[in-house]
């Protein structure tokens, strides 16, 4: 899940809400929008082959 910054980056959030704090947890800041989705694609194919 990826979301605009005030500051004009993007951020990606976990999918899901981590359990002790109630929030989605932060993935990583990037500059802009096309990084974040080549790190969300990178985090996915972990999640299966890591």
């Amino acid at each position: 899940m990826i979301r605009k910054l005030p500051s004009g980056g993007y951020r990606l959030y976990s999918r899901k809400k981590d359990p002790r704090t109630g929030k989605r947890r932060n993935l990583g800041t990037f500059p802009t929008r096309a990084a974040a989705e080549k790190h969300e694609r990178e985090v996915q194919y972990f999640k299966r082959h890591g």
